[in-house]
């Protein structure tokens, strides 16, 4: 395996993740930069630290969008394409998955090219979510796993799914969560705090801070009840939350209402 990049400069230094993260007026520019340089040991990671479950979670949440066959589907920070690549797999006739990191995509299109019975179904560009280009109500299903933590403006990317969803089209966002028991939450803070950093760093050989980033910024982010109400205020209607693996990770699935309902917050 080619050795990936190290960056001259971190992303996010300790000073900079003991505030809130999400405050931090270049955090895009951050976030883009962190995922270039961990993107060869993306998956790696993902396998290892969530002990194989982000794969499953992945296939629950295309699950939760169904019904998946024919249908058009943005997948929003798609990253790698594991979720692009799992709505492929069930059925959809068309998945187009948008990321503003080069680095995440190109492993996207050579994992595409791979799985020559779904290629023609996929296909990644780069894009923003707060400013996607596509028409309204282009799509039937709009999809983002462990992404709208990570976007700058995280209601104006909602408005934008909701802007590019069909009427009654289904919205599914895949993020972390604190567990709410607290011998379950102490527990995946003390990992999440000290283990994986540690170990995710180390094998990413990573200087740019996102195995620091991560924790705190599900710290500091909305909890799954907050992401609900953002989620309402922005035109949706939530259809169900889904807790995984003792609160870990939520997939909230919301459908879109009609364009009268989108507040402008």
């Amino acid at each position: 395996m080619a050795t990936p990049p190290v960056t001259a400069e971190p992303a996010w230094s300790a000073s900079e993740l003991g505030d809130d993260p999400h405050r931090d007026p270049e955090k895009a520019a951050r976030v883009q930069r962190m995922f270039a340089s961990i993107a060869a040991r993306y998956d790696l990671n993902n396998r290892l630290h969530s002990f194989g479950l982000d794969q499953s979670w992945r296939r629950r949440a295309v699950r939760a969008a169904a019904p998946i066959e024919g249908a058009r589907v943005l997948d929003v920070a798609c990253g790698t394409g594991d979720l692009s690549l799992a709505f492929a797999r069930a059925g959809a006739g068309e998945v187009i998955g948008v990321d503003f990191t080069e680095p995440m995509l190109e492993i996207a299109r050579k994992k595409a090219a791979k799985h020559a019975r779904f290629a023609s179904a996929l296909r990644f560009q780069f894009g923003d979510a707060t400013a996607l280009e596509f028409p309204d109500a282009s799509f039937d299903r709009v999809s983002i796993a462990f992404g709208i933590r990570n976007v700058s403006q995280p209601a104006k990317a909602v408005r934008e799914f909701h802007r590019v969803l069909k009427p009654c089209g289904r919205l599914v966002v895949l993020e972390f969560d604190e567990p709410r028991m607290p011998v379950v939450r102490q527990l995946a803070r003390f990992y999440t705090r000290t283990i994986m950093p540690m170990t995710a760093t180390f094998i990413a050989r990573d200087r740019s801070g996102a195995y620091r980033y991560l924790p705190r910024s599900v710290e500091t982010f909305l909890d799954r009840d907050s992401l609900a109400t953002l989620l309402e205020q922005c035109g949706f209607r939530i259809v169900t939350q889904q807790v995984l693996s003792a609160g870990v990770a939520v997939i909230t699935t919301a459908e879109a209402q009609s364009a009268g309902a989108v507040a402008r917050i």
